[in-house]
């Protein structure tokens, strides 16, 4: 994603949030400065690993398990927080784990160790849980991202959540097409924030799916409800 193209999209986040740009960046440098410090390359997915190959890109929705064919059937899997513990569980292999740490860090440690890449991401909110976890990863297998600017090694596909960030992923490294077992975007169990958050992964698909002149099925029924006005 080329920031320029992204930071009016960054901007209306930030402003419809009420976020810091400034947190942020400085959770960025942090993230940047554990690798800089241990002089220690972070993981760089090639650009076409995921080409001509459909990708799962697995959200921590409660239809997850009952979505698991969507998964099996899939060439590739990216999950995007918690839904990568609970596709470990039941036996899937993942290429690719997405997360801010929110709610399961300690499962992230394992995934690096094993040597499966994930993307962990730096925003205004989470640079505690950076600091309590990230040193303890293997960073050799670890992505690190950022929504404000890129510098140094932390990268920047585009995306807000983890689950949209996945899907930008996905689509950087070149897949052919995107399922999206384990979306829920009406789940009633969810916070007032966290509705907001999904109206914007929403936008944010509807912008990916024109870039890639593709109609995602997850959001059949649910494009005439979505604000992108937005949207570039």
């Amino acid at each position: 994603m080329d920031f320029a193209t992204w930071e009016p999209v960054y901007e209306a986040i930030l402003a419809d949030f009420g976020y810091d740009r400034a947190g942020d960046e400085r959770a960025r440098d942090w993230l940047a400065s554990v690798f800089e410090r241990r002089e220690v390359e972070p993981y760089e997915p090639a650009p076409d690993a995921f080409a001509g190959d459909t990708v799962a890109v697995a959200g921590a929705g409660p239809s997850l398990l009952e979505d698991a064919d969507v998964v099996r059937e899939a060439d590739r899997i990216v999950a995007a927080s918690t839904a990568a513990d609970s596709l470990r569980d039941i036996g899937f292999e993942l290429d690719f784990v997405v997360t801010d740490l929110d709610k399961h860090a300690e499962g992230v440690h394992e995934f690096t160790k094993e040597g499966v890449p994930v993307a962990v991401h730096a925003h205004g909110d989470n640079v505690d849980a950076l600091r309590q976890y990230v040193p303890t990863f293997d960073l050799a297998s670890v992505v690190p991202t950022t929504q404000a600017e890129p510098t140094g090694p932390v990268a920047n596909y585009g995306g807000f959540t983890d689950g949209d960030r996945a899907a930008f992923l996905a689509d950087h490294l070149g897949a052919e097409e995107l399922v999206f077992p384990g979306w829920d975007f009406e789940d009633d169990s969810l916070g007032e924030e966290k509705r907001r958050k999904l109206q914007w992964a929403k936008r944010l698909l509807v912008w990916l799916e024109q870039r890639r002149n593709e109609r995602f099925g997850i959001l059949d029924g649910r494009r005439d409800g979505i604000d992108t006005q937005m949207l570039p």
